[in-house]
This record gives C-alpha cells, sequence and structure tokens, in this order.
C-alpha cells in the first residue's frame, strides 16, 4: 500500500509540477552558467536535500549552502526548500530577497495560492502536494508524511533539467 501511494504522489508532482521544475531549473541555470553561485536554503529535514546536492555521486552545479552571513550578489540565485510555506525564517528570506531582487525560486508542500506569502514572492514555485498522510491510521488518522523522499524525486528532476540546460545532457 506505501508503495502504490508514493507512486501516486510522485506522478501528482511530476505531472502537475513539470512546467515549475523546467522554470526553476532555467531560473538556477543562469547562476551556473554566469558568475553566480547556486545557494540552497533548506530548512529542517529538508537540510538533508542539500547534503545530498553537497556529496552526491553526481554533485549539483555551482551549489552552495545558504546561511545568514552569505553576501549575495545579483547574480547568485537561491532555492528555498522547506515542508512547509508558512515557515517564518523562509518568509523571512524570501522577502529579503525580493527586496534586494535577487531571483529565487521556493519548494514547498502546500499549492500556490494567494494566502500562501512563499508563492506569491518567488519567481517559481514547486508544491509537493503533500498536505495529508499517505495511509490511514487504525484510529483514522493519516500517517506517512513523505517530505525529504518528495523533495529528492523534484531535487532529481530539476537538476536534470538544469545538466540539459548547461551540458546538453538528458
Amino acid at each position: 500500500m506505501l508503495t502504490t501511494q508514493l507512486s501516486g504522489l510522485l506522478q501528482r508532482i511530476a505531472t502537475s509540477e513539470e512546467e515549475n521544475m523546467e522554470e526553476t531549473a532555467r531560473l538556477l541555470a543562469q547562476a551556473a552558467a554566469g558568475q553566480g553561485n547556486i545557494y540552497f536554503a533548506a530548512f529542517g529535514e529538508m537540510k538533508s536535500i542539500s547534503i545530498n546536492a553537497q556529496f552526491a555521486a553526481e554533485p549539483f552545479p555551482s551549489f552552495q549552502v545558504w546561511t545568514s552571513d552569505v553576501q549575495l550578489t545579483s547574480a547568485d540565485r537561491i532555492w528555498i526548500i522547506t515542508r512547509s510555506s508558512a515557515n517564518s525564517e523562509a518568509i523571512t528570506l524570501a522577502e529579503k530577497l525580493a527586496a534586494d531582487f535577487i531571483p529565487f525560486s521556493v519548494l514547498a508542500s502546500e499549492p500556490a495560492s494567494e494566502e500562501n506569502k512563499l508563492s506569491t514572492l518567488a519567481y517559481t514555485y514547486i508544491s509537493l502536494k503533500l498536505t495529508k498522510g499517505l495511509l490511514p491510521a487504525e484510529d483514522g488518522s493519516r500517517i506517512v508524511l513523505p517530505y525529504a523522499l518528495s523533495t529528492m524525486f523534484v531535487y532529481e528532476a530539476v537538476k536534470m533539467k538544469l545538466d540539459e540546460i548547461l551540458f546538453g545532457e538528458e
């Protein structure tokens, strides 16, 4: 049952967010093709994506870990990766980036909407479509919230497109 639900989740992300993943890759490619860096500003368990980008067998091009000490330039691009679009640190960073005219993308679980501040500020926004657990529990609640796993799927899709843009690889 878990395999079926995970497959369904990843398929929903792949079909509904395909254009947003491509736009994110294009945005990030601007830094990698120029003089900039691609910073991942990952929060909570999403820091696992930054660890993967840094130490993977196939590293993410022009990758850097964002910290509040980083001096960003207009050539840099930032990918904010957070479980929730209500994350106050992510919102504060997005507001600063928007005020400084530094293009950025956001990945979060909630769909884009007028109430979703991160989605309204971001140049590109990817939703994980993960708002409740995948499996029913015996007490009627829902369990299994694979935020990091579904984010890794999006990361790989964006990286494939980014590599294609930069290096002509598919």
